[in-house]
């Protein structure tokens, strides 16, 4: 019996034995079945990583590769203050006495305080202690439609208030896009400011500004913009001549058909419109024609000759709202010719850079001739022919080649870093060229 058991026992032992030998080899079955699913899921995932990368490729051939989480708008040395409804100024937090240089800048039509927020950073980070920059918001929005003398009364105002909440500034400079330009050319014939001081000189020829009666005495003329010393009008892709004449926006494609449409609509924009179509005859000569001469209650012309440096940015191509001519304030005969435009080192977009020439005086066209049947090409030339008695830089600008390149518009300035990127380089000359 015992013996019995003993064998028992002995093949319920070995049965357990081979249980447990196939119970392990088949854990390591699934072990092995489990390692091969993990291999196949990251093969699997690798794949679909390989896929992705390839499709974001060919996906950012397409659109252009925008760069907003490049824009370092968190920078310690910069700070935004309010400065009234809507607008601000932007300053440089660093300790130290209060920068003298206001700079105003404007925006366009339908536009708002934040299309200047990128140059406006970059202005202060360049010039820290001498420049505050004011973004305007006195004209924003639909508010850009209500003509630019209202517009240019309302900015006028605006610098006065801003002045007035500092004290110690010294300097003043403007920088206006598109309509913008226009707005701040009206708003500095209304802050101009020109005063006499007697300067007398001795025999030692040292001369002083005491009021002082010496053997000699001369009238010298003190310009002023709203008491302040000008120094940088800057404008960028501003429709100095209106947008009447033929290929002035490009839009249009040079047919007349299509300009005469456009005009016919210039109420949609309202008196903002009607200036810029020079459709305000109804109010006598037209607004943009008054503002290329001086006038008994504004020096248009003046103001703009107070400026130590007057320039007008421009965009060769792809604007579809302003055009080359009425931007850079030459006649299409006089525009450079585009085979001889080439870039301009560490300035890829910029492609041309008309330096300021002092300027001769032009034969004075007959107040008559000027206006003759409200032509376009008449009333052209005679604003022309006004505004060039100021002595003008013009810097010509290129996006062609770039994927932006049909944001020219608002390129120029940068509005949104995130589809005007490129003009960044624009931006730059700008502050690099910038009087402070």
């Amino acid at each position: 019996m015992d013996s019995l058991e003993m064998e028992k026992g002995s093949s319920f032992s070995d049965e357990n034995g081979v249980k447990e030998m196939k119970s392990e080899v088949g854990i390591e079955k699934n072990e092995n079945s489990n390692k091969k699913e993990e291999k196949k899921s990251e093969l699997g995932t690798e794949k679909d990583e390989i896929r992705y990368k390839k499709t974001r490729r060919k996906r950012f051939s397409i659109c252009p590769r925008f760069a907003c989480m490049r824009l370092d708008d968190e920078v310690p040395a910069v700070v935004e203050t309010p400065a009234g409804e809507c607008s601000f100024n932007v300053e440089s937090s660093l300790k130290g006495p209060p920068p003298p240089h206001l700079v105003v800048m404007v925006n366009g039509i339908i536009g708002s305080a934040d299309d200047w927020k990128y140059a406006a950073k970059q202005f202060v980070k360049a010039y820290p202690r001498d420049i505050i920059v004011h973004c305007s918001t006195s004209n924003c929005s639909r508010l850009t439609f209500d003509g630019v003398d209202i517009m240019g009364t309302r900015l006028a105002e605006e610098v006065l208030s801003v002045i007035k909440q500092h004290p110690h500034l010294q300097k003043i400079s403007f920088v206006g896009h598109s309509l913008g330009g226009l707005i701040c050319r009206y708003a500095i014939a209304k802050l101009y400011e020109q005063k006499s001081a007697r300067r007398a000189c001795g025999e030692d020829m040292e001369c002083s500004l005491d009021g002082s009666t010496n053997s000699s005495v001369e009238e010298v003329s003190k310009r002023k913009i709203a008491g302040l010393e000008p120094v940088n009008f800057i404008t960028c892709a501003t429709p100095h001549l209106g947008c009447r004449g033929h290929k002035q926006a490009p839009a249009f494609c040079g047919l007349y058909s299509f300009e005469n449409a456009a005009a016919s609509s210039s109420w949609l924009l309202g008196r903002s419109g009607r200036h810029l179509f020079l459709k305000d005859s109804d109010e006598g000569k037209p607004l943009l024609l008054r503002m290329a001469s001086d006038s008994e209650d504004l020096p248009f012309i003046s103001a703009l000759q107070s400026f130590q440096r007057c320039v007008a940015y421009a965009n060769t191509c792809f604007d579809y709202l302003v055009g080359w001519s009425t931007s850079s304030l030459r006649r299409r005969s006089e525009l450079p010719k585009r085979r001889n435009l080439k870039k301009v080192d560490k300035y890829p977009h910029i492609v041309n850079i008309d330096k300021a020439t002092s300027v001769s005086s032009q034969e004075e066209i007959p107040a008559d001739a000027k206006i003759k049947g409200r032509k376009s090409q008449e009333m052209e030339e005679a604003m022309i022919r006004g505004l060039t008695k100021v002595s003008w830089e013009r810097v010509d600008v290129s996006f062609k080649g770039s994927k932006q390149r049909h944001f020219a518009h608002t390129a120029i300035q940068v509005q949104s870093y995130c589809i005007n990127s490129d003009g960044a380089d624009v931006i730059q000359h700008m502050i690099d060229n910038f009087t402070v």
